[in-house]
């Protein structure tokens, strides 16, 4: 990344890195929910979290990959550790939107120091609901989580936001991806998106990067430690490396260097 894009991140809130994957790892992120759908039959495929994924191998193939790192670092540092992963993928027609909010509003982190990158598995577009952002809200105040309002969940992939009243969104930017694209933003940033209205799937998986000397502020979380040192300072609990089983995981290009 130049320093042009973190000038406009910086200002802007946000920026768009094109191609930061190639196509073939893209199609396996595609791959990927298919099986994790017949993994959890019963979960909506916007709610694929954290949990399900810190022992997947192939999660900790793609958020290990050196394109993706290469870029944290030039927002975090040499020591970077992956605090959450969560696919929101919509289905064509029934997919859900995500209300306005901020990232940070929902996060155990002490101090705020995260950059998320949205990894596009396929093109993301207007018409799949495709993520919105409010350029410059990122210099607002955080929101913590009693400033939010309860929204139904059976119309929004999160259970809280921010409230409409505080949201002008005639100054929404759309955020259009091809695959293998990502887009860099700021836990501050207000952003959200709308419901699939399409025939096609919008996959997309937002990776949270922390530098080590973030503390991640609940016991029981792992977070992946995927550059550099851990923090002797900070008691943050990481996953192990998972090992590739053949017909327990999705099998994948480089599966053999995790068996």
């Amino acid at each position: 990344m130049n320093s042009d894009l973190r000038q406009e991140y910086d200002e802007m809130g946000y920026v768009i890195a094109p191609s930061a994957i190639d196509a073939g790892l893209a199609a396996e992120m595609v791959d990927h929910i298919a099986w994790l759908s017949k993994k959890y039959p019963d979960v909506r495929p916007e709610q694929y979290h954290h949990r399900m994924l810190v022992d997947d191998p192939f999660m900790h193939r793609l958020v290990g990959d050196d394109r993706l790192l290469d870029i944290a670092e030039q927002f975090l540092g040499p020591d970077i550790a992956l605090f959450a992963a969560h696919y929101i993928a919509k289905t064509p027609r029934t997919g859900r939107a995500v209300q306005w909010h901020q990232d940070g509003s929902y996060w155990p982190l002490v101090p705020m120091a995260v950059t998320t990158l949205w990894v596009a598995g396929t093109p993301s577009t207007v018409e799949n609901g495709c993520m919105r952002v409010l350029p410059g809200t990122q210099n607002n105040k955080l929101l913590k989580r009693r400033d939010l309002i309860d929204l139904d969940k059976e119309k929004y992939v999160l259970g809280a936001g921010i409230h409409p009243d505080q949201i002008d969104d005639s100054k929404a930017v759309d955020i259009e991806l091809d695959a293998g694209d990502i887009s860099i933003h700021n836990p501050l940033i207000i952003h959200g998106s709308n419901a699939n209205t399409s025939d096609r799937w919008r996959v997309g998986l937002t990776l949270r990067y922390i530098p080590t000397s973030t503390r991640v502020e609940s016991e029981d979380h792992a977070s992946v430690l995927l550059r550099g040192e851990a923090d002797s300072s900070v008691d943050n609990l990481y996953a192990e490396r998972p090992r590739y089983v053949i017909g327990e995981h999705m099998p994948f290009l480089g599966s053999e260097l995790w068996a």
